[in-house]
């Protein structure tokens, strides 16, 4: 009798939790013309910064280095005055876990992680990101 009790006290606990979704109230958005709310914490597409129309970014490789997935490669140049500025600024999007070190670790606060959840595309390729889609945001 006791084995009996065992396993009905928590299949009926369980059917009681399940029945119970269906008597609260549905939340359903009707997604093109009614977003949800984004959390502050959301990590979404990178986008490099821009300060009076120049990339705020020195290359210097840091968040190369601290990537864990290795999507970011940076290729540095300078310019005649000993200014640094990034060549070529590249993101694999697909590969990328979307961690934030990057965004933390760059010392002139250049890189950040918007809040842009809404990126699809049908090619593999165009996940590739630039120097140059990275600075308009990612768009």
């Amino acid at each position: 009798m006791k084995a009996i009790i065992d396993t009905f006290i928590p299949l009926l606990k369980g059917l009681g939790t399940t029945f119970g979704y269906i008597f609260k109230k549905k939340i359903t958005y009707q997604y093109p013309e009614q977003k949800r709310e984004v959390s502050p914490r959301w990590r979404g597409l990178h986008r490099l910064k821009t300060e009076n129309g120049r990339i705020k970014c020195v290359a210097c490789g840091l968040c190369e280095a601290v990537c864990p997935a290795g999507v970011i490669q940076v290729e540095r140049r300078e310019t005649a005055d000993g200014r640094s500025f990034p060549l070529r600024f590249d993101v694999e999007v697909t590969r990328c876990i979307f961690c934030g070190y990057c965004q933390e670790a760059c010392p002139k606060d250049a890189i950040e992680l918007s809040r842009n959840y809404e990126f699809t595309e049908y090619k593999r390729q165009d996940f590739h990101m630039t120097r140059d889609q990275l600075a308009k945001g990612g768009e």
